[in-house]
């Protein structure tokens, strides 16, 4: 207990004291313990009024405790929350349908690296997949943090190539995998600058709609760096022989 509340009670029952040896001895002969009060009486005054003010405190400190567990578990709920409100559906689907597309480039890339005879279209295809293995890993983290399903692992199809742009048919992946020789590096450069333009419209789309600071700025480099690799496969494709 505070210790200027303790005096304040000492002194209320001093002066009880002091009041009840003034009462008038003809005040009430029936009353002879108000004539004569004890100090035992008066203690007993004081304990009531310090078990008031001590359960008083109490009670004090119980809501002041309440109110700060109270406060301390909407700062954490608030917080669980904030990862949810830096993001929209434009960033989910950014995430998730670019996860696939790059999903297809990485198989298309696989097939250049023992199918493709110019070195200039194996290299190419090569920092493709590290670009993209790294830009999966960090979108698959984003859908994770977001309570979202990672895409798994599949070929592209028909379904694919109507919601994602881009993306190549089951029947195209199959004929650029028996194509031999400079063809396939005609067809495989071809097919990848149509996915890389799908992958622009993407991010133009997350660009416009996203709201994750980080999934818009993914969308401005895939659009940089997707846009000078578009360049450089148009060069290629005018190195190659035409027949």
């Amino acid at each position: 207990m505070d210790l200027t509340v303790l005096v304040e009670v000492v002194r209320a029952a001093h002066l009880t004291r002091q009041v009840f040896r003034t009462v008038p001895a003809g005040f009430d002969k029936g009353m002879k313990t108000m004539r004569h009060p004890t100090w035992t009486g008066a203690a007993s005054a004081v304990l009531v009024l310090v078990s008031a003010v001590g359960l008083a405190g109490c009670g004090d400190d119980s809501a002041a405790t309440a109110g700060a567990n109270g406060a301390g578990k909407g700062t954490t709920s608030a917080g669980a929350s904030a990862p949810a409100a830096d993001h929209n559906e434009a960033d989910v689907a950014f995430a998730s349908h670019m996860i696939l597309h790059h999903q297809q480039a990485l198989q298309m890339s696989g097939m250049a690296k023992w199918q493709a005879t110019s070195a200039q279209v194996k290299q190419l295809a090569a920092a493709i997949t590290t670009a993209q293995e790294a830009e999966m890993k960090q979108m698959s983290g984003w859908l994770t943090g977001w309570g979202e399903p990672v895409p798994a692992a599949s070929h592209s199809g028909h379904a694919m190539e109507d919601e994602i742009p881009g993306m190549m048919t089951e029947d195209e992946m199959h004929e650029l995998g028996k194509t031999k020789g400079s063809m396939f590096d005609r067809v495989w450069i071809q097919m990848m600058i149509k996915h890389h333009l799908g992958a622009l419209t993407m991010a133009k789309a997350e660009q416009t709609g996203g709201r994750s600071p980080a999934a818009t700025t993914l969308a401005n480099r895939i659009t940089t760096a997707q846009t000078a690799e578009i360049a450089t496969l148009n060069r290629l494709l005018a190195q190659l022989p035409t027949a």
